[in-house]
């Protein structure tokens, strides 16, 4: 997993509150079990006007030719909200996003982007709406996310503190999920299992 410490990128708004995860990826293309081939997919019924997603949908956000290449999206109140499906963070990081800024997140959503790499951003209301006010006004606005001090800046001088929890920034920092994490202690863990099967040999299942 990449590691996320600073990310300077043009910044992109969704201005929509209850953003489920079947309009994150709709649930048609859950089908894989890889985790890649779902940025394509992102967003599906606004993005498009047709099944075939040739023709893009003009009056949708972020088709709009400012905000082509954003890696930082901002939005509103209870943004992946609807099913646990890991998928949607994993469409949102392909398509080219790494950090969502909103007022509020679905706890399953929330805790499915630190998992995958991707920091979610709770700031209050006021200065959401601050922030899209100034990249609503100034296009091609950069935002700027330093994880190590839990800041978000803009170009406007404006600076944001966000909270969250040190285990899932210390993963974040160093690019580990949970797995990554786990197997920091192979040694002590394989140490561990060779003194209990000498201590308890009953319990050892014997193979072949």
């Amino acid at each position: 997993m990449e590691p996320f410490k600073k990310l300077t990128a043009l910044a992109a708004i969704l201005d929509r509150q209850n953003v489920d995860t079947d309009q994150i990826i709709p649930n048609q293309f859950l089908k894989k079990i890889e985790r890649t081939g779902f940025g394509k997919h992102l967003f599906r019924d606004w993005r498009y006007l047709d099944e075939e997603e040739t023709r893009p949908n003009p009056d949708f956000i972020l088709n709009a030719p400012r905000y082509q290449g954003a890696r930082i999206l901002v939005t509103l109140d209870n943004f992946g909200c609807g099913s646990s499906r890991e998928h949607a963070p994993w469409a949102l990081m392909e398509y080219g996003f790494r950090c969502i800024i909103a007022k509020s997140f679905a706890d399953i959503f929330y805790n499915n982007c630190l998992k995958n790499g991707m920091l979610p951003v709770v700031l209050a209301s006021e200065e959401v709406d601050r922030l899209i006010a100034e990249i609503q006004a100034n296009e091609g606005c950069k935002l700027t996310v330093v994880l190590e001090r839990q800041q978000v800046s803009s170009p406007g001088g404006g600076c944001y503190s966000f909270g969250i929890s040190p285990f899932a920034k210390d993963c974040l920092l160093r690019g580990l999920d949970h797995i990554g994490w786990t197997l920091q202690f192979a040694g002590q863990i394989e140490q561990f299992e060779q003194a209990y099967h000498r201590s308890n040999p009953w319990v050892v299942i014997q193979q072949g």
